[in-house]
């Protein structure tokens, strides 16, 4: 696996980058797409990478 298949996105509160490690919770929403919470490693926050 190479860096860009694991990164998620960045935090919304500190703006770190955020890769599939740090998972915590993978769910389907109602459109049908997949979302994600994980836990940033720089803040500690639970939150939704962008």
């Amino acid at each position: 696996m190479n860096a860009d298949e694991s990164f998620l996105g960045c935090c919304p509160k500190c703006g770190e980058d955020i890769s599939e490690a740090w998972i915590l919770v993978e769910y389907e929403k109602a459109d049908g797409t997949e979302g994600v919470w994980t836990e940033c490693p720089a803040c500690e926050s639970v939150v939704a990478p962008e």
